[in-house]
């Protein structure tokens, strides 16, 4: 009974979709206070967000209780906005993670309850909006959307102009965003020009030598890729690989000697480390396994290069707690040092890794 009927809605109510704010006519039936035009959205909006957070939007979305107090109600109203600051957080890393695993219809609902919960939180003309509008903006061009992504990106753009208060790991994320527009463009010099500002802000605001900066070097790089112009290119992806290398190598030499010893004092096993969210550890093998498909291309000509990538995604699988596919990228290392006829040394440190994951895995049966 998922249906509205038109004389149960209060009058002078308007009852829109979640997904594309037209006339509703359907009613999430599990919280019943999500509504949608139809089916197909209300499948779509279940399959990328909705199902997460099906029962927590009840407390935000119903009338607030009676308070015997000022102080009850104000109390209230705080539990109130921390949880839609949870909501936006979370909304917004679940895009992100579709986003950065290609998958962009899904992305668009949860960016889009983030978007919201931003307005209801911070205000309509708040700089705390511009993220998600680059992320509704990211997941449009991902579906081929450019001329919604150019809305998107305008309304980020009119956003920041406006603020005095604009950080510079934002100004970063609009201007990586406005050269991913230009590269769907095949505008590559504007691209060149806003992603060398991501650079710079995304520098400031974190260090040259950042993992959050690596994804600029990232897309300049494949601009030069695509251009042929591979020196250039090179360059920068062993870059992008070597600020991923420093980065997870320090939290594996921390977590590898701390599993060597087998377990903690309270016998449980240790969790995953890699000191990333979701959408961070989806960005990181998008980028890296990216950057390995063409090594891999032309590992005939340096595959050091190549196993350099190979170790550092089974450093990224590793503190994840994926044993399968660590062994499987250590593995592929091993092979092609064995294939290029690399030094005893070379191959002698990956068969350790190798190792490891055996060792783990014998005590895990134990």
């Amino acid at each position: 009974m998922n249906v509205i009927y038109p004389l149960a809605v209060p009058k002078g109510r308007r009852l829109c979709c979640e997904v594309c704010e037209a006339p509703a006519e359907r009613v999430c039936g599990a919280c019943t206070v999500t509504y949608y035009c139809g089916v197909v959205h209300q499948r779509a909006d279940w399959g990328s967000i909705h199902e997460k957070i099906c029962q927590l939007l009840i407390p935000l979305r119903t009338s607030m209780p009676f308070y015997n107090s000022e102080e009850e109600r104000q109390h209230g109203l705080q539990q109130l906005q921390q949880r839609q600051k949870h909501l936006i957080e979370f909304c917004y890393t679940v895009a992100q993670k579709y986003i950065f695993e290609g998958k962009h219809e899904d992305a668009v609902p949860a960016a889009l309850h983030s978007l919201r919960f931003r307005m209801s939180v911070h205000g309509l003309s708040s700089v705390e909006l511009v993220p998600a509008y680059l992320l509704l903006a990211e997941a449009s061009l991902g579906l081929g959307r450019i001329i919604q992504a150019e809305e998107y990106l305008s309304q980020a753009q009119w956003t920041v102009l406006k603020s005095t208060e604009c950080c510079y790991a934002t100004h970063s994320l609009l201007h990586r965003n406005l050269g991913l527009l230009y590269m769907a463009k095949e505008n590559y010099e504007e691209a060149r020009y806003h992603l060398a500002n991501d650079i710079y802000f995304a520098s400031c605001a974190f260090g040259t030598e950042h993992i959050r900066t690596s994804g600029g070097y990232f897309h300049l790089a494949n601009i030069f890729y695509g251009l042929k112009k591979l020196d250039l290119a090179d360059t920068l992806y062993t870059k992008v690989s070597e600020i991923w290398n420093k980065y997870l190598n320090n939290r594996y030499q921390v977590l590898s000697q701390a599993r060597t010893q087998q377990i903690d004092l309270l016998g449980k096993q240790f969790e995953t480390d890699t000191g990333l969210d979701e959408a961070q550890e989806a960005e990181a093998i998008q980028i890296l396994t990216s950057i390995l498909n063409i090594r891999e291309s032309t590992s005939d000509k340096t595959p050091q290069k190549t196993i350099f990538v190979l170790k550092i995604l089974f450093m990224l699988y590793y503190l994840m707690m994926n044993s399968s596919k660590a062994k499987e990228y250590a593995m592929r290392a091993l092979d092609l040092a064995k294939e290029q006829q690399l030094s005893v040394h070379e191959q002698n440190t990956i068969q350790d890794l190798l190792n490891l994951i055996s060792a783990e895995e014998a005590h895990h049966i134990e």
